[in-house]
């Protein structure tokens, strides 16, 4: 049986991704940051919790990074754990590149020193690529980060090269473009976008705020995506590869899709604000995964509109099902202004 060692597993691509690898046989472990209020419902949501042996970890200290690997005994390490929002970069650019940046450095430190023949599999993203002039990005396309996000993901994606290269270590770089499902943090403008649409619809709130609207992006849908991860990490040697669609679409387009499922009028509901807009913004993303195909087999499935509607009725099915008083794995209470919507109706109901 195969050991695999996920970080970040608490997130969407790394529940995903447990769930991909159970199905496979693995033996899943998982890291994740002690807090005073853990955040398992996504492991709960795809029945996957109790499978899965859970290790806390501080990628800052190096300490519990080795002892991760001394516990776990991995074939497999997928770094999946990261400050991920591109917007919170820009209020703590420290954190990002000590936690996105440094972080992986010590992990790669770590398989150098006691698991040397551990295969790695490193997230990066297509914001690495920033605000370019291409029509496409590839795998060889010039990098130009716009985010203390995007540098820190860079650092770390030029650390594994050179682990790779200098250390014979089998590091492998997924740069994946925006990939989004139901599992998506609400702080991500898919996710956004479809959870306020839902309860506008439903009568719980009357306005959704966004910034940027005009801004594209290549959007795939997350499961799918999991997969390329573990086929990178099969073959007989390391390397790089973009995951994408070779499609790009504006957030307004996936405000009107989502809009139209639900029979709304986005244009009465819709206020620009000011304070989601970055100081440095990336308006232009589309990924070519030709590479990825021709040498991984793989390729999307799920289209933009179908991953639209998936995540729309996801959130829709979720809040009319609160509203009918069922109680579920969800991430709504995490987050302050759902918390007052959720909070406001029990005191009525009472």
């Amino acid at each position: 049986m195969k050991h695999a060692l996920i970080t970040g597993i608490t997130g969407q691509d790394g529940s995903y991704l447990a769930k991909f690898l159970l199905d496979k046989g693995y033996k899943i472990f998982g890291t994740f940051r002690r807090l005073s209020t853990p955040n398992f419902w996504r492991l709960q949501y795809l029945n996957i919790f109790d499978e899965i042996e859970l290790l806390p970890v501080d990628l800052l200290d190096s300490s519990s990074i080795f002892e991760a690997i001394k516990i776990s005994k991995p074939d497999e390490i997928y770094n999946l754990a990261a400050q991920s929002f591109v917007g919170a970069s820009f209020e703590q650019p420290l954190a990002s590149a000590e936690i996105t940046g440094l972080g992986v450095v010590k992990f790669l430190e770590a398989i150098r020193t006691i698991a040397p023949d551990v295969k790695f599999y490193q997230a990066s993203t297509s914001e690495m690529f920033g605000d370019n002039q291409f029509e496409e990005q590839s795998e060889e396309t010039p990098f130009q980060p716009s985010s203390p996000y995007a540098a820190a993901k860079l650092y770390a994606h030029g650390m594994v090269k050179l682990y790779r290269k200098g250390y014979n270590l089998f590091a492998c770089n997924g740069i994946l473009f925006n990939h989004e499902s139901p599992l998506r943090g609400l702080e991500f403008v898919t996710r956004k976008i479809t959870n306020s649409v839902a309860k506008i619809c439903l009568g719980l709130e009357d306005t959704i705020e966004l910034g940027n609207i005009f801004a594209k992006r290549d959007w795939g849908y997350a499961p799918e995506y999991i997969e390329a991860m573990w086929l990178m990490l099969q073959q007989e040697n390391p390397d790089d590869y973009v995951i994408a669609t070779n499609e790009t679409h504006t957030i307004k387009e996936f405000l009107e899709v989502t809009s139209e499922i639900a029979g709304l009028d986005w244009q009465k509901h819709l206020k620009i604000d000011e304070r989601f807009m970055r100081p440095v913004d990336v308006h232009y993303l589309k990924g070519n995964y030709q590479k990825g195909l021709t040498k991984l087999g793989w390729e999307p499935k799920t289209k933009f509109k179908d991953l639209a509607v998936i995540m729309m009725r996801s959130d829709l099915e979720r809040w009319k099902r609160w509203s009918n008083g069922e109680h579920f794995p969800w991430d709504a209470w995490n987050y302050p202004n759902e918390k007052k919507i959720l909070s406001r109706k029990i005191k009525l109901d009472r």
